[in-house]
C-alpha cells in the first residue's frame, strides 16, 4: 500500500542529501524507513518499497538494502532493493524485489520499445527473404518453419501477425527488472526487460532486447559482453565479450570466448566459443568452440565444427545469396570447407575442402573425404564409428535445461523413421548406380561425388543392417509382454492410427510425420491455430507421441521389407524378424567394439611415457587412457550386446509357446 511522503520524512530525506523535482510525486510502501536513502535525486513518477533486508555478497561483504548514490526517474521499487553507485541514472523502470543494481553508468527506456520481439533475423540468407521475426515464445520448429517454407507465403503471413501481435501486445514504454536480479558494473543497459534471477555483471552494452531468466534456470550475463536487438532464454551464459547482433538465443546455450554473432539463430544446448557466426539457423546442440571457426548461411543440429572450419556463400555475382543444410548429427573436420549451396546427409563427418554443389542427403552416416580436389563419398560407414554411437548417448545427457517450460522438443533418436527412410532410399540409390554403371566398376558419380565400388557394397551392407536393426527395434518394443496369443500378436501389431506413414521430416530437432507437418501448417493457414503457444502446444503433443508414429511407419515397412500382412503374418514369421535383428545388432555392436579397439592400439600410444621404454609407455597410457577392456563405453557395448542377445532369446522363447 503506497503512500506520500510525511513532512518529517522530506525533511530527513533532504538533510541525507536527497532532492526531487517534486515531492509529491515520491510514494512509499508501508514500512518504508528514511534511514536507507541517502544522496539520491528523484524526478517523475516514483514508487519505493520498504528497505529490511541486508544482502551478503560475494566474500561475505553485508550491505542493506535501500538507496544510496543514484538519480531515478518514473521508477517503482518492491520491497528489500540495493541500488547504489549509478553514475548517470535509471530511468523508467519497475524493478522486483530482492534486486541488486550497483556500479553502473545507465539503465533506461528511451521509446515505446517491443524488448527485442519482432525484430528481423536474416537467417541463411544474408541479403534477406528467409527472415525469422523473433520473439520470447520463439522455438527451434517455428523458426523452421518461418525460414524454409517461403513456398506457402499466407502461412508465413500468418506466423508474422502472430508474432506482430504478441509483439506489440508486449510493448511498453517502462521496462521490468525482475525479483532476485544482480547487476552490477555495466556501462549500459537500454530498452532491456530483464527475468527474476537474472545476472548481469561486467557488461558493456545492453540493447533493444529480453533477457528470459527465472527462478528455475537463471540466465548469466558476463564481462564485457555487446548485445543489440536480441532475446536470451533461460539457462543461458553469454559471457567473456561475446557479441551478438540481431540474434535470438535459445534455452541453455553457452555463447563466450569473444565469441561473435550476427544475424543467427541458436536453440537449446548450442555452445559457440572464440569463432564467428553469420546469418545461420543452429538448431539444437550446435556446438564450434574455435577460434578459427566460421559458419555462415548455414542450418545444423547436433553439429560439431571442427577448428577452421568454414563455408562459402558469395560466388561474387550476385552477392552472398546461398545456403547450405548440413542434416543433424554432421561433424566437420579441422580445416573443412563446403561451397554453398550443398545438403549434406544426416550423421555425416565432412573431411577436406569440398569445391562441388553436392546433395547428400539420402545417404546419411557417410564420409565426405577431399581427394585431388573432388569429393569422394563413403556411404553408411559411420554407422560402424565408434565416435557416432558416443554422440547420440551424449546429446540426451548434456541438455542442460532446467526450465519447465522447454520451447525446443527434442527427439535424440540416431535410427528413427527419418533416418532409415533415408537408408532404404540410399539403397535404391546405390543399387541404381550399379544397375545403370555395372557392378564391376571402379567409381561411380552421384552428386558430383565419386563413390569407390568397395564403398558401395559396403553401404549397402552398412544400410541393410541399420534398417534390418531399427525395424527389429520397433517390432520388439511393440511386442514385449503382449504375447500371449498369436491373435494377441496379431492385434498389438496392428498400428494405433494411420499417422506416421509417408515420409518424416526432421523440424530442426523434433521428428514430425510429413502428413502431421501439412495438418499444422493448414490449420495455421485457415486460422484454425492463431496463436505461438498453440503451435507450441501442438508440437510438444505430437513429440509425446512419437513412438506411436514411428510404430505405424515402422509396421508398414515391416509388411514391405518381409512382404507379409498382419492377416499371414505367423509367429514363425515374427521369430525370423527377431533373429534377423539379434545378427544385425550384434553385428553392429561387434563393429564398433573393433572400432573402439583402434583408440588402445600401439599407435595411439604414441606420445605416452615419452622418455621411457615401452613398458613405461604402455603404463603411461593405462593410468591416463585406461584398459581397454575396463573402460566404460566399451564394457556398456559389450553389456549391450548381451542384454540384446537375452532380449531376443526372450521373446522369441515367448513366441514359441504360442506358435501353430
Amino acid at each position: 500500500m503506497y503512500r506520500k511522503l510525511s513532512e518529517e520524512e522530506i525533511a530527513v530525506l533532504e538533510f541525507q542529501n536527497c532532492k526531487a523535482e517534486n515531492w509529491n510525486f515520491v510514494e512509499v510502501n508501508t514500512g518504508f524507513d528514511t534511514k536507507y536513502v541517502s544522496n539520491v535525486r528523484f524526478s517523475g513518477n516514483i514508487k519505493l518499497g520498504k528497505f529490511n533486508t541486508v544482502f551478503t555478497l560475494a566474500g561475505g561483504i553485508k550491505k542493506h538494502s535501500g538507496i544510496y548514490n543514484a538519480t531515478l526517474h518514473n521508477c517503482e521499487l518492491a520491497d528489500d532493493v540495493l541500488i547504489e553507485n549509478i553514475q548517470n541514472y535509471i530511468a523508467n523502470y519497475i524493478i522486483g524485489s530482492n534486486t541488486i543494481i550497483q556500479n553502473v553508468d545507465r539503465i533506461l527506456v528511451d521509446k515505446r520499445t517491443t524488448f527485442g520481439n519482432g525484430i528481423e533475423v536474416a537467417v541463411l540468407n544474408e541479403t534477406g527473404g528467409r527472415e525469422v521475426k523473433i520473439n520470447d515464445k520463439l522455438s527451434a520448429h517455428v523458426a523452421y518453419i518461418l525460414a524454409l517454407y517461403r513456398h506457402r507465403p499466407e502461412l508465413i503471413a500468418q506466423l508474422n501477425r502472430m508474432i506482430d501481435f504478441y509483439s506489440q501486445k508486449h510493448a511498453s514504454e517502462t521496462g521490468t527488472i525482475g525479483d532476485n536480479v544482480f547487476i552490477n558494473e555495466v556501462s549500459l543497459i537500454r530498452n532491456v526487460r530483464i527475468g527474476n534471477n537474472a545476472e548481469i555483471e561486467g557488461a558493456c552494452r545492453l540493447e533493444n532486447g529480453s533477457i528470459n531468466s527465472n527462478e528455475y534456470d537463471p540466465v548469466h550475463i558476463g564481462h564485457g559482453v555487446i548485445a543489440e536487438d536480441f532475446i536470451i532464454c533461460s539457462g543461458s551464459k553469454i559471457d567473456d565479450n561475446a557479441m551478438l547482433t540481431r540474434c535470438f538465443i535459445g534455452q541453455a546455450c553457452q555463447l563466450g570466448h569473444s565469441y561473435s554473432a550476427g544475424d543467427s539463430l541458436f536453440f537449446s544446448n548450442c555452445q559457440g566459443e572464440n569463432g564467428e557466426a553469420c546469418a545461420i539457423f543452429a538448431g539444437p546442440y550446435t556446438v564450434t568452440h574455435h577460434k578459427s571457426t566460421l559458419l555462415i548461411a548455414g542450418m545444423f543440429s547436433f553439429m560439431n565444427a571442427g577448428s577452421g572450419s568454414n563455408q562459402s556463400n558469395h560466388m561474387y555475382k550476385l552477392g552472398p545469396i546461398h545456403q547450405g543444410i548440413i542434416e543433424r548429427g554432421g561433424k566437420t573436420t579441422s580445416d573443412s570447407y563446403i561451397l554453398w549451396p550443398a545438403k549434406i546427409g544426416a550423421f555425416s563427418l565432412i573431411m577436406g575442402r569440398h569445391y562441388r554443389n553436392s546433395d547428400t542427403s539420402e545417404l546419411p552416416f557417410s564420409y565426405l573425404i577431399e581427394s585431388k580436389d573432388e569429393t569422394v563419398l563413403v556411404p553408411g560407414v559411420n554407422l560402424k564409428s565408434i565416435g557416432t554411437i558416443r554422440d547420440a548417448q551424449k546429446f540426451p545427457k548434456r541438455d542442460k535445461r532446467k526450465d519447465p517450460n522447454k520451447l525446443d522438443q527434442i527427439n535424440f533418436n540416431l535410427l528413427s523413421p527419418y533416418t532409415v527412410q533415408k537408408m532404404f532410399k540410399g539403397v535404391k540409390i546405390l543399387k541404381g548406380l550399379q544397375e545403370h554403371c555395372g557392378r564391376t566398376s571402379d567409381t561411380y558419380t552421384y552428386q558430383s561425388c565419386k563413390i569407390n565400388n568397395p564403398a558401395l557394397k559396403k553401404g549397402l551392407d552398412l544400410y541393410d543392417k541399420a534398417i534390418r536393426k531399427f525395424l527389429g527395434n520397433s517390432l520388439i518394443s511393440r511386442l514385449e509382454n503382449h504375447t500371449s496369443s498369436l491373435n494377441d500378436i496379431r492385434g498389438r501389431l496392428k498400428p494405433d492410427n494411420d499417422l506416421g506413414l509417408g515420409d518424416w521430416r526432421d523440424i530442426a530437432g523434433v521428428l514430425i510425420p510429413e502428413q502431421i507437418v501439412d495438418k499444422l501448417l493448414d490449420n495455421i493457414e485457415l486460422g484454425r491455430i492463431s496463436k505461438l503457444k498453440e503451435i507450441n502446444a501442438f508440437i510438444e503433443n505430437v513429440h509425446k507421441n512419437y513412438y506411436s508414429y514411428e510404430w505405424t511407419w515402422a509396421w508398414d515397412k515391416i509388411q514391405s521389407y518381409y512382404k507379409l500382412t498382419i492377416e499371414t503374418i505367423t509367429t514363425e514369421d515374427i521369430i525370423r524378424i527377431i533373429e534377423d535383428w539379434k545378427e544385425a545388432v550384434i553385428s553392429l555392436d561387434k563393429i564398433l567394439y573393433e572400432d573402439a579397439k583402434k583408440e588402445f592400439s600401439l599407435s595411439s600410444r604414441t606420445g605416452f611415457g615419452a622418455d621411457g621404454n615401452n613398458d613405461e609407455q604402455r603404463l603411461d597410457f593405462e593410468q591416463v587412457r585406461g584398459n581397454f577392456e575396463k573402460n566404460t563405453f566399451v564394457a556398456s557395448l559389450l553389456q549391450h550386446i548381451e542384454e540384446k542377445n537375452n532380449l531376443g532369446n526372450k521373446v522369441i522363447e515367448e513366441i514359441k509357446q504360442h506358435q501353430l
